[in-house]
């Protein structure tokens, strides 16, 4: 049943809007200020908040903050009898779903309740569709031996409750295959929780797994759960892992063994119900022996070690899911052409599967039909932060063509002969290097389209399969 919290200090609106609600059978629940109403978000699954603007204790906007944090998946009406544009505005860039002013319209209540429920359940499913964008039914894309090994084992592991730890470069594709394990489980009607253990500092990261009480330390003004909490009956997956504080591992290993926890400043247990996946792409057995390791901790969570191989081991998965990226983006019409692809198999890939889909967004923008060749994608990866890492025959010339070769006899021509054969190679060596978009390699040799079209004309440079921008 749809669950409905409304915060207000003035018991005649609570009562008023309970009793609208409770009409339409929605589950109700009242706070008469934001610290009642965060305590109540803690113990209850709640859909949509109805939120005063002025309340004692704590602002409105301060616990809108709060609620859009802790709980992103629940939307926030605000409502005020003291509003003004400046405050509606604020609210809605803080996250607020609308701006209600009082007195309240019954219809108008109804109304903005239905589209709000609405947009929760729409953008809960985007963000599902999103974290899943490398998954097709459940599954993880790649021909190659290694990902067939890794799709099986995952298949496997989802079947039981057993802890994961899924190893490999950043970029690899690490969040993908836990959240494949999630999907295909029996927990997948329940939260995907992920918790960074690398971007959370050491002093904040225990009250990010475990939750605090009010109190607990200084700024904690309401109670907060934590991650362990908030992915009761789902996953819980720990990335990074290897980047965690001993003491934060100690806690962590005891949770696990009690499935139990207790919130930072709090004498309360409370159980817990998750599943573990982890993942780290550093060497937890030598970690373990340096000391920086719980090995304790290590043996239990590598219950199922499952590895990603980077993705310039299977050169033969980059096509595959260069397609797939492009079809996501609206680009599917695009083709590689035979030497795209021997520069993608010879690439470092020092990003793996990250830095593939990157380079996918920017061919989706440039090339949005047609065939690409090796001295696109060359350019295009220039100007990536990886670009210096291209191999050397193409970091500084695109293979084939980037030589620039001339003819050998054009020394040999007079200067207006060699003059002619230079021009040609020129514009055809820009040409390629373009993408063969003659408004782009006219900006970039300096001329006007027109001229160039000209001179293509003159030297008899095929321009009928050249790609014009749209």
């Amino acid at each position: 049943m749809v669950a409905i919290l409304i915060i207000d200090d003035e018991a005649g609106i609570r009562l008023t809007l309970a009793s609208i609600l409770e009409d339409e059978k929605y589950r109700v629940f009242t706070a008469e200020d934001a610290i009642v109403g965060l305590e109540l978000l803690e113990k209850e699954r709640i859909n949509l908040v109805f939120l005063d603007v002025l309340l004692p204790r704590m602002g409105g906007m301060e616990a809108l903050e709060q609620i859009r944090r802790d709980w992103p998946d629940v939307e926030t009406v605000m409502i005020s009898g003291h509003a003004n544009v400046d405050m509606a505005v604020r609210a809605v860039k803080l996250g607020a779903f609308d701006f209600l002013e009082k007195p309240l319209s019954l219809d108008k209540i109804l109304t903005v309740c239905r589209n709000a429920l609405a947009m929760g359940k729409l953008r809960k499913e985007n963000q599902d569709l999103k974290k899943g964008n490398f998954l097709v039914h459940d599954d993880i894309l790649g021909a190659s031996a290694a990902i067939k090994e890794v799709r099986e084992l995952a298949k496997q592991a989802a079947a039981s409750d057993a802890r994961v730890l899924i190893t490999g470069e950043n970029g690899s594709g690490k969040e993908i295959v836990a959240r494949a394990i999630h999907l295909a489980s029996p927990r997948a009607g329940g939260p995907f929780v992920e918790v960074n253990c690398a971007a959370i500092p050491d002093t904040l990261i225990e009250s990010e797994l475990f939750g605090h009480e009010k109190g607990a330390f200084t700024d904690a003004v309401t109670s907060r759960r934590g991650r362990f909490e908030a992915a009761r009956g789902g996953t819980l997956f720990l990335d990074e892992i290897g980047d965690m504080s001993l003491s934060a591992q100690a806690k962590v290993l005891r949770a696990i063994q009690e499935q139990k926890v207790e919130r930072l400043g709090g004498e309360k247990t409370i159980e817990t119900d998750v599943r573990i996946v982890s993942a780290t792409n550093q060497d937890l057995e030598k970690a373990c022996a340096e000391g920086r390791f719980r090995q304790d901790l290590f043996f239990r969570l590598n219950v199922i070690p499952i590895h990603i191989p980077p993705l310039r081991e299977r050169p033969e998965d980059i096509p595959l899911l260069l397609y797939y990226f492009l079809k996501n983006l609206g680009a599917e019409t695009v083709e590689l052409e035979e030497d795209a692809l021997q520069f993608l198999s010879s690439y470092n890939w020092p990003g793996n599967v990250r830095e593939l889909k990157n380079l996918a967004e920017r061919v989706a923008v440039m090339y949005r039909e047609g065939s690409i060749g090796a001295a696109a994608l060359v350019n295009l990866m220039r100007k990536s932060p990886a670009g210096g890492d291209l191999p050397a025959d193409w970091r500084n010339g695109i293979a084939g063509d980037a030589s620039f070769s001339l003819p050998p006899d054009i020394l040999d021509q007079n200067f207006n002969e060699a003059k002619e054969n230079f021009e040609k190679h020129y514009l055809e060596f820009h040409l390629s290097r373009n993408g063969g978009i003659i408004s782009k390699t006219a900006e970039a040799i300096g001329i006007y389209p027109s001229n160039l079209h000209a001179k293509l004309r003159k030297h008899n440079i095929n321009i009928a399969t050249k790609k014009e921008e749209r």
